[in-house]
């Protein structure tokens, strides 16, 4: 079973605008107010805080029946989630507004309509169709969405679960090695022996804007630059999220089912980079690697394929001809690489690409023989 969030834009009018705000305000004050008291007596029994809390939060808020049972899970959910994690305990504060809804009874979704319960009526509101569109094929389930309001939007956060088969190591007909890096975002070499590579040069030349902008801000010193400088990172958060979203998603549509993906274990690379020249650092140690993997495990489940990670160890030092290890066979600097042993000679990425190809193959040998 997988599940994703589907976040998709709701169109609303200046009348629904209002509706919408009044209602997700007062979840909102009804979660802090509950929120206080949890905090304070530490009880997260839904059936014991029902008993106490139910009539109030309803006469207090004016909230429907539905919502206040939703004000309790909310906020259950946010001190359980923060205990699970390790945190101590304290007051948790909702800041956003916001509407937890419950799927066919606060809200329901077809393909042309999206309807939702507010305090004083129920909407019928468009909604941005091109992107649910795949999910209304009878394998999806609707589970409890997120109405939020954001960046002077509304959006709605849907988690869409799906039963899938999960691929057998021994079903593997295409393996594909993705080598990660800042020339190129991602360089495959698949069982094809077909090479792609998707060029990062103009990523490299916009986080380069970003990140002068953010000098120039800091060096402000100011209340306005400050609130720049936490748009300028949001902005810049959504476009590599957006970037690593295209290109897992073109991975996964050009390969077959059965494909298997390749990946290094990049979980250590901030501290893999603390060498690089410190001007080209940030770029260096905060592309969202993990990110991009996370996009692509669940992509590839939903689609018949997977993904495995391997260690990363002499990746872009080994030929992939003749097996020799050696260090000055790549030179950074150029992006090539050259076997000192038997001369063979490409490009750096394309060579850590064909050599997790190859890590691949091992995997499944070792996988399949029991070795």
């Amino acid at each position: 079973m997988s599940t994703i969030t589907a976040k998709i834009q709701i169109y609303v009018s200046d009348n629904q605008t209002e509706s919408l705000k009044i209602t997700t305000n007062a979840y909102r004050k009804a979660c802090n107010w509950l929120s206080k008291h949890i905090f304070e007596t530490k009880n997260l029994n839904q059936v014991k805080l029902n008993d106490l809390y139910y009539k109030q939060l309803r006469n207090l808020f004016d909230l429907k029946s539905q919502m206040a049972q939703s004000v309790m899970k909310t906020v259950i959910a946010c001190y359980k989630s923060a205990k699970s994690n390790g945190h101590e305990w304290s007051l948790i504060e909702f800041k956003l507004p916001e509407y937890d809804l419950v799927w066919n009874r606060d809200y329901s979704l077809t393909q042309n309509q999206f309807s939702v319960n507010t305090l004083d009526a129920r909407l019928k509101l468009n909604y941005e169709r091109k992107a649910m569109k795949k999910y209304f094929n009878g394998t999806w389930k609707f589970g409890t969405a997120k109405l939020v309001h954001k960046y002077k939007k509304w959006f709605l956060h849907i988690p869409m679960t799906k039963e899938y088969q999960a691929l057998d190591f021994a079903n593997v007909n295409n393996i594909v090695g993705v080598d990660l890096g800042i020339n190129f975002l991602a360089t495959t070499y698949d069982s094809q022996g077909k090479t792609t590579f998707y060029n990062g040069n103009v990523v490299k030349h916009k986080r380069g804007a970003f990140k002068a902008t953010r000098k120039q801000l800091q060096m402000r010193q100011k209340p306005s630059a400050r609130k720049k400088l936490k748009q300028i990172g949001s902005r810049e958060n959504r476009y590599v999220t957006d970037v690593n979203h295209q290109i897992t998603k073109a991975l996964v549509d050009k390969h077959p089912r059965g494909t298997m993906f390749v990946l290094e274990d990049l979980t250590g690379v901030r501290s893999a980079t603390e060498k690089v020249r410190l001007k080209n650092r940030y770029v260096s140690v905060s592309w969202a690697f993990y990110q991009f993997r996370q996009m692509l495990e669940y992509k590839a489940e939903l689609n018949g394929q997977k993904v495995i990670v391997v260690a990363p160890k002499y990746t872009s030092q080994t030929c992939p001809k003749c097996g020799h290890v050696e260090k000055a066979n790549r030179n950074k600097k150029l992006h090539t690489f050259k076997c000192k042993n038997c001369q063979y000679q490409s490009n750096d990425d394309r060579i850590g690409a064909m050599n997790l190809h190859r890590k691949g193959i091992e995997h499944i040998g070792v996988v399949t023989t029991g070795v």
